[in-house]
């Protein structure tokens, strides 16, 4: 059955046709494709006053967990500044802790957050619950140094793009039914949330090429789960959990043209059927990760400028007794 389609914005639809695309991805082909989503950082921190430093963390079995930690230079580190927690994208089976990493750069810009990015391990080498388990472990790491880092553990946010959303989702429901760290906010960017690839987007972009399509969703989770049945934890596949209470205020945004639309969009209302709060923003035009591929094209600098004014409502301290800030 074919589904009919929104289509693309035009200036992002003239700019993906230079692009290269598929419709399918399998070993072979993630093979050839994994060198290339790895990139260096340096040219990336380039023109930002940046402090890096690289941490490892032990995972309960052993092995460690790169963290990235990028701290605003010469800042009083007495003040507590905000935390960024940044869980890259790529499917589950690519990337590493620098991808996608100007997003949460502008944030370290513009709010002085300390910026902490984990280099969780991939799928098919890793499956099950290790992904996020990883980011878990990151994340008491970040709370249990928060004076060593000079943030505020108050304001430590969880964020992400692509499977990085749907890790730093399944990270908050964790951190929730474990008692802790505690999160003051999510970030959920075009993130990948149910492993069932069952909604109406994600059968609109399947068969042809595109950035992500249904059938490389497919290989995704197939990489992670693997081919048995069974029970699939929410940790994992945030979209099963059954309880969304209590989590804290989440931001998700997606395009219109792709395959997570539909999943994020229902992930937003389930926030507000259990009386969380939440915004969603749906853009019109975009595919997956647009913003995140032509950041300067006007609806990815709107979607970035309209996420980075949520993030600075969350980082403002409410007027003390209700009155309006000078």
């Amino acid at each position: 059955m074919t589904f009919p389609r929104p289509g693309l914005d035009p200036e992002l639809r003239g700019l993906l046709a230079d692009m290269p695309l598929r419709s399918e991805l399998d070993a072979e082909a993630l093979a050839q494709i994994r060198p290339f989503s790895s990139m260096p950082v340096e040219p990336l921190l380039e023109g930002h006053a940046i402090e890096r430093r690289e941490v490892a963390v032990p995972s309960p079995d052993g092995t460690p967990i790169p963290l990235s930690v990028l701290s605003p230079a010469n800042t009083d580190r007495t003040t507590g500044a905000p935390c960024v927690y940044w869980m890259h994208g790529g499917g589950m089976v690519m990337g590493d802790r620098f991808s996608q990493i100007d997003i949460p750069l502008e944030w370290l810009d513009e709010f002085g957050a300390v910026v902490v990015s984990v280099d969780y391990r991939l799928a098919p080498e890793a499956t099950g619950t290790t992904l996020v388990d990883d980011c878990y472990q990151g994340l008491r790491w970040i709370a249990e140094h928060a004076d060593e880092l000079g943030i505020d553990p108050a304001r430590i946010i969880v964020a992400g793009a692509s499977a990085g959303g749907g890790l730093a989702a399944g990270v908050t429901l964790l951190a929730r039914d474990l008692g802790g760290p505690a999160i003051a906010a999510q970030v959920l960017i075009g993130p990948m949330l149910d492993h069932r690839n069952t909604t109406i987007s994600s059968r609109q972009y399947s068969g042809d090429p595109g950035v992500w399509t249904r059938e490389m969703n497919e290989f995704g989770w197939r990489s992670l789960l693997g081919t048995e049945g069974g029970q699939v934890p929410g940790y994992v596949s945030p979209a099963v959990a059954d309880d969304f209470s209590n989590l804290p205020t989440a931001y998700i945004d997606a395009g219109a043209a792709e395959v997570f639309r539909d999943e994020d969009l229902d992930y937003a209302t389930r926030i507000w059927a259990a009386g969380g709060q939440a915004e969603l923003h749906i853009w019109a035009g975009g595919f997956h990760g647009f913003d995140a591929l032509y950041p300067k094209a006007a609806v990815s600098a709107e979607a970035r400028q309209t996420r980075n004014n949520w993030l600075a409502r969350i980082l403002t301290p409410a007027p003390a007794n209700g009155t309006e800030k000078d």
